[in-house]
């Protein structure tokens, strides 16, 4: 899963990405010591997970409550090593776990209750369906919402009565460190929620380490070699993958919320989202009065380093990924697009790409197939509402997608109609703050449900219990066979079903 041998780093360093400077070092598991981690989250899980579910919820409470105290010191965490807006990581971060917490604290005792399965031919017994943690779930998390949603998944996986192990990304160990305190500081048992900070191999020596249940977020080149790694241990796994979000708009959207929901959807966290619009299908009736209006919306917006004073863009994350970009916008240029804003990265040590978008887009450039994960918005022009489904569908990335109409009659059909695992009607980005949505991709933008009630439940091992209501002295098909119970079945059976 990765180059780098654990045994060539000791330390990991965390840099500032809006100013280069130096924020922090961790230390760097080796294999052996990652193994040791599972182990102790292995031991302290079997006492969590005895405990009934309304006793673990009463716990994870007072998670919820501390990091409602310390949300000031996680925002400052998150806007030093992500490089975004104080306001964002409050409110598309902290805020989000706290009223995930509260929502699955409150609602987990009855999610998890077991189900009675009601038996239509055997009336003398009885069925029933109960969840069992899985053990020690592995969470492999990206660096774009870094205490969101390792955090979210966390608190679910505990309620569900498993332990957790955390491999942050290597852009911000230090963000998971600081989970790890406050998880710590709640009177939690420090071992039933850990963090291994590391490369690409760490993640690969965590599922090596026998992790019961792994849950990856990711890129689809790497979520493939976490499938094959956990498909050869026999763990089952979630990915959340890369994807190609798409907003088609259609000839009677309304220009006004259209143009700012795409201008946030777009540009929120520096196009760092799993949702973020990363193309726009516009009906050539409204095409060049909507690009206006987009194009003013991103002039107002004031980008730089957010620890300076009130911004509205920061930094990207990584500098791999701010390279990526640049050559993706630059062959889009080249191809025939149209840089109506930005374009090209600002000059200095901070890792700022601005706002752009591009027109004059069409279907066989790069920029509108591959996924962006940048602040970039290309947009093309299309003739109807079919040519826009048929070219949204034509990507392999369907994780997220978004109609925008007056007519929210259409716009449902219109959704119905998409390959996306979440698609939205005249509004962006919002069910990712939804605890209640499930979330799931379709084609390569991965595999499974997570969040809402059955991301819950697939936290647990889903198990069957049969029992005798009425105790019979023998059922009647056991041994010895008789010639009369086959006569007596074959007239039941032409009876019933002639």
């Amino acid at each position: 899963m990765g180059a780098l041998s654990l045994s060539d780093a000791t330390t990991l360093e965390s840099h500032n990405p809006a100013t280069g400077e130096l924020v922090g070092r961790v230390p760097v598991l080796d294999a052996q010591a990652v193994r040791a981690v599972v182990e102790r989250a292995r031991a302290a899980q079997a006492a969590w997970g005895a405990l009934p579910v309304r006793d673990r919820a009463e716990r994870v409470a007072g998670l919820r409550d501390q990091i409602v105290r310390r949300a000031d010191e996680i925002c400052q965490r998150i806007q030093q090593e992500c490089g975004k807006p104080h306001t964002e990581a409050l409110t598309t971060e902290v805020a989000v776990v706290v009223d995930w917490a509260n929502y699955f604290v409150r609602r987990a005792p009855d999610m998890l209750r077991p189900e009675t399965i009601r038996l239509h031919l055997l009336k003398t017994r009885r069925s029933y369906l109960h969840h069992v943690p899985r053990g020690v779930v592995g969470l492999i998390a990206s660096w774009s919402l870094p205490f969101a949603i390792p955090m979210c998944e966390t608190v679910m996986a505990l309620l569900a009565g498993n332990a957790v192990v955390l491999k942050p990304s290597e852009a911000t160990p230090l963000v998971a460190l600081l989970a790890k305190e406050i998880h710590d500081a709640s009177g939690l048992p420090p071992d039933l929620f850990q963090v291994v900070p590391g490369p690409g191999e760490t993640g690969a020596a965590l599922i090596d380490a026998g992790i019961d249940y792994c849950l990856f977020t990711g890129s689809t080149a790497t979520g493939r070699k976490v499938a094959a790694a956990c498909g050869e241990r026999l763990i089952p796994y979630v990915l959340k993958l890369s994807s190609k979000a798409a907003a088609i708009v259609c000839a009677d959207a309304d220009l006004e919320r259209t143009a700012r929901a795409l201008t946030w959807g777009a540009f929120c966290n520096s196009g760092q989202v799993c949702g973020s619009v990363e193309r726009a299908y516009v009906h050539e009736d409204i095409h060049d009065a909507l690009i206006d209006r987009i194009v003013a919306e991103v002039g107002r917006l004031r980008q730089g380093d957010p620890a300076l004073g009130e911004v509205d863009l920061g930094s990207m994350t990584c500098r791999g990924r701010r390279d990526i970009v640049r050559a993706q916008v630059q062959r889009a240029i080249a191809q025939g697009a149209t840089a109506r804003t930005g374009g090209s990265p600002q000059q200095g040590p901070g890792l700022f790409f601005p706002p752009t978008v591009l027109t004059g887009c069409h279907q066989d450039m790069e920029i509108m197939r591959e996924e962006i994960f940048g602040p970039v918005l290309p947009i093309m022009r299309v003739s109807s509402e079919e040519e826009a489904v048929e070219l949204t569908n034509a990507s392999r990335l369907g994780l997220v997608g978004y109609v925008f109409t007056r007519d929210v009659a259409r716009g449902r059909r219109l959704a119905e109609r998409l390959c996306a695992g979440t698609v939205m009607v005249n509004d962006v980005l919002l069910t990712l703050a939804a605890p209640e949505t499930p979330w799931a991709g379709v084609g390569e933008a991965g595999n499974g449900w997570r969040r809402g009630a059955q991301g819950l439940r697939d936290l647990c091992q889903l198990r069957h219990v049969n029992y005798d209501r009425i105790t019979l002295r023998q059922d009647p098909w056991w041994f010895p066979y008789r010639d009369r119970l086959y006569k007596r079945v074959l007239r039941w059976l032409r009876y019933l079903f002639r």
